[in-house]
């Protein structure tokens, strides 16, 4: 058993070591690689966390910086993440679906389930990061034991890009608030297949046929901004990750609204 001076000299250095942010610092990485369309490819691994309410989609309304709400809500139903640079993409993530399970519990399942990319967290923890809604984190959990997984905090899973299956369900395209005749701003969602889009374009009335690209704003949300008002209805062409196009034609209709949802006829199959 050593001296008191000797111990006294140990927790010093110990504090010292604090202070200067010392072994106790987490680790930084640097991102991966960006996911790309390679469906049911070999597994990676990522670092997971969770956040918001324990058998929930998130915080407050269920928003994130997708700008996607209500995500607790069919086709989502609350298995949503964060997803860190490589991921999220600057928002051209937003909607692509990923398996994910875990192993390095007990508690863990092994078994995949598949969640919707609809926030970012670009908190430079691993190369792969998720931060789940509890909900997901939970289910990765053998039967009874999500609450015991969800007090593990952190931990490592597997996951790879898996296309995004929503049986039914038709794309919708939400006109934001503060939309006007010079300024148009859109989010999409429901989006099948990749899941996500990378490229939207707008046809007016004033110029049949002519369809012109919109700026992403932010998240899953693209803007067109014209000093010559526009004229509905407005017809949508979207482009998808891996090259596949859709119009939604007339979706927004001539009379339309801020705030107001718009539902198509169109899907990514």
């Amino acid at each position: 058993m050593g001296s008191l001076g000797n111990n006294i000299v140990a927790v010093a250095a110990v504090l010292a070591a604090l202070v200067a942010g010392g072994s106790c610092a987490p680790p930084k990485f640097p991102p991966g690689p960006n996911i790309t369309t390679n469906y049911n490819s070999q597994w990676l691994t990522a670092r997971a966390t969770w956040y918001g309410q324990p058998n929930g989609a998130g915080p407050d309304d269920n928003g994130g910086a997708c700008g996607i709400k209500n995500v607790n809500l069919p086709p989502y139903n609350g298995f949503t993440a964060c997803g860190n640079i490589p991921i999220f993409k600057d928002g051209k993530g937003c909607g692509s679906c990923y398996e994910v399970r875990c192993k390095e519990k007990p508690e863990c399942s092994g078994q995949p389930i598949t969640v919707f990319i609809t926030d970012m967290n670009y908190e430079p923890i691993a190369p792969y990061h998720f931060d789940f809604s509890g909900k997901a984190f939970g289910s990765l959990a053998k039967p009874g034991l999500n609450d015991k997984l969800r007090h593990c905090g952190i931990m490592d899973v597997e996951f790879r890009r898996v296309r995004c299956k929503l049986p039914g369900a038709k794309i919708l395209f939400h006109v934001e608030k503060g939309s006007n005749p010079n300024y148009l701003a859109v989010l999409v969602k429901n989006v099948a297949d990749d899941g996500n889009i990378v490229l939207m374009e707008l046809e007016d009335k004033s110029a049949p046929g002519l369809f012109k690209p919109m700026k992403l704003s932010w998240g899953a949300i693209w803007r067109f901004d014209t000093p010559k008002p526009l004229k509905g209805p407005f017809s949508i062409r979207l482009t998808s990750e891996s090259g596949k196009k859709l119009i939604a034609k007339d979706v927004i209709p001539a009379y339309w609204k801020p705030d107001t949802l718009y539902y198509s006829n169109i899907q990514f199959y």
